[in-house]
């Protein structure tokens, strides 16, 4: 093929991950990787910076894959809160599922822990305006300032739900991941149950859950 054809991000993207997965590792370079798909080298940067901007476009693309398949839904569109927010996890994880091979080598070549991954960083701004989104009601407090703190502290806890529940999918073996399902269900109802300052039997049975699957979160 000439080095003049055309091509798009998804083909850029397609041929990252496959070369990830072969290689079980980056391309050596953005020089390399153009020479291996037969395209001149700037075409790439008309795209994305680096490959890690290309990877972060992936998992942000996840996010909006997902919410396309749910605004489709009518059922979705009535959902209160609590079920937009399950319905958003069990699709986000059939996506991602769908991927595990490329998300995994992604995600398992940073040591550092999940919490401070940068390649989340544009999947993360994402998520965070989908929660804000939900309009999950909270406590009336009556004082702008300390309502602003309890919005973003409840962003940035929904954030950290999220990246356990991505770290419990990263180290399920069960046969159809049935049980990262199990985990989304209890965390999230226990969430809106903790909110909503009903019984905590939600958290008991959550908590009971975590001890028998004795899963580390080390994020």
């Amino acid at each position: 093929m000439a080095k003049n054809k055309t091509i798009t991000s998804k083909d850029l993207v397609s041929w990252y991950m496959d070369d990830v997965l072969a290689h079980s590792e980056q391309p050596k370079s953005v020089y390399a990787f153009a020479k291996a798909h037969n395209f001149e080298e700037q075409k790439f940067y008309e795209f994305f910076g680096s490959f890690e901007a290309l990877e972060k476009d992936v998992f942000k693309t996840f996010h909006e894959v997902t919410l396309q398949v749910l605004e489709k839904s009518e059922d979705y569109k009535g959902f209160d809160a609590r079920n937009k927010l399950l319905s958003y996890y069990f699709t986000f994880f059939e996506n991602l599922t769908a991927n595990r091979s490329y998300v995994k080598a992604s995600l398992e070549r940073h040591k550092n822990g999940l919490k401070g991954l940068s390649v989340l960083s544009r999947l993360r701004e994402c998520f965070i305006q989908y929660i804000d989104a939900l309009d999950i009601e909270t406590l009336e407090l009556k004082q702008e300032q300390i309502e602003k703190f309890q919005k973003r502290a409840l962003s940035e806890s929904a954030w950290i739900q999220f990246l356990l529940t991505l770290k419990f999918w990263m180290e399920d073996t069960s046969a159809g991941f049935e049980k990262t399902d199990v985990f989304i269900e209890k965390s999230v109802n226990t969430s809106f149950d903790v909110l909503n300052i009903a019984p905590l039997k939600s958290l008991v049975d959550f908590g009971k859950f975590i001890f028998k699957e004795k899963s580390h979160f080390n994020l």
